[in-house]
């Protein structure tokens, strides 16, 4: 028997279910903009906020708003199935130092932590992803309501990078996808050929102040390049948590660190505030650029059909003017 064939066009959205929608929200304006995104939809999202991480003016975006702390999952889950949430979407910076910190698990939470080898950002975010997953609450692309803020490949700027950024940008991604392959960060600076500074626990904009600080002192003509990628040169970046993120803040630390421009993955990076972000870096100087991330090499035959494949569809960012 013939399978149906669907009239929707393969680059259209087909429409989401209007209700059964949660929200896991960290720091940051990514929660504010996922609000927005599904309002415009139609979407109606019950809000679980971090106390620890989400912004207070969060309460009078949501019309349902839940505050747990860190450490507390198991309430997360009771308070998500509270609300009837089938698909939830995380949303928001939450510090990866924290697990450093004296919040202290629920039994749920402390499970997952001793069940772990590493406690890198995969390993912790993928396990609460496979609970709530267990729990028939499925996490979806952190994306989905922000299509428009992913840019395509090329120069995002009024200026494109000179031939100096531009030879240090092809050094810089290719140490950058090392990195973030192996879950140590996402974004390295680049300078005169040399790598300057590599993001760990910290976050972008403090790698960008301390290769400030390393490089006080390099003349005008020598370029400093920030270089952030995502995961899709490891095993595909899981589009559902961890999503390389640009916004205004990293521009204002490129200004004061004397940083000349910035390399992103297209299709794989959100840009926020974009229109201002680029109007921002054009006034700076700061030329930006997004690069096609790597497509992995097709499995053999002899591989059994067993390896994964990573394409370039799908970037995050707001990258296309």
């Amino acid at each position: 028997m013939a399978n149906a064939i669907s009239n929707t066009p393969a680059n259209v959205q087909p429409p989401l279910a209007a209700t059964g929608w949660g929200l896991i929200a960290g720091n940051g304006r990514f929660p504010f903009l996922v609000l927005e995104g599904a309002r415009q939809q139609g979407i109606d999202m019950a809000v679980i906020a971090i106390k620890e991480e989400a912004a207070p003016e969060l309460a009078s975006e949501a019309s349902r708003i839940h505050w747990v702390s860190l450490g507390e999952l198991s309430k997360t889950i009771d308070l998500l199935h509270k609300e009837g949430v089938k698909q939830a979407v995380m949303a928001g910076q939450v510090k990866h130092n924290k697990i450093f910190s004296s919040i202290r698990p629920d039994w749920k939470l402390a499970k997952l932590l001793f069940s772990l080898t590493t406690k890198n950002t995969d390993a912790l975010i993928g396990g609460v992803a496979k609970i709530l997953e267990e729990e028939g609450i499925q996490l979806v692309d952190s994306t989905l309501f922000l299509k428009p803020l992913i840019p395509e490949a090329g120069v995002l700027t009024k200026r494109a990078p000179s031939a100096a950024e531009s030879s240090d940008m092809a050094y810089g991604l290719d140490i950058a996808r090392k990195i973030s392959g192996m879950d140590i960060g996402q974004t390295v600076v680049v300078s005169g050929g040399a790598c300057v500074a590599v993001e760990a626990m910290e976050g972008t904009d403090e790698a960008i102040d301390r290769a400030a600080r390393i490089t006080t002192g390099r003349s005008a003509e020598t370029p400093l390049v920030v270089i952030k990628v995502s995961k899709a040169g490891k095993s595909g970046q899981d589009m559902r948590f961890d999503v390389p993120v640009v916004g205004l803040p990293t521009i204002e630390h490129m200004q004061r660190a004397c940083a000349t421009a910035l390399a992103i993955d297209a299709g794989r990076t959100l840009l926020f505030d974009r229109t201002k972000l680029l109007e921002a870096a054009d006034a700076a100087g700061i030329a930006i650029e997004a690069f096609p991330p790597p497509v992995a090499a097709e499995p053999s035959h002899s591989s059994m059909g067993t390896a994964k494949i990573v394409g370039t569809t799908e970037t995050a960012g707001t990258n296309k003017k």
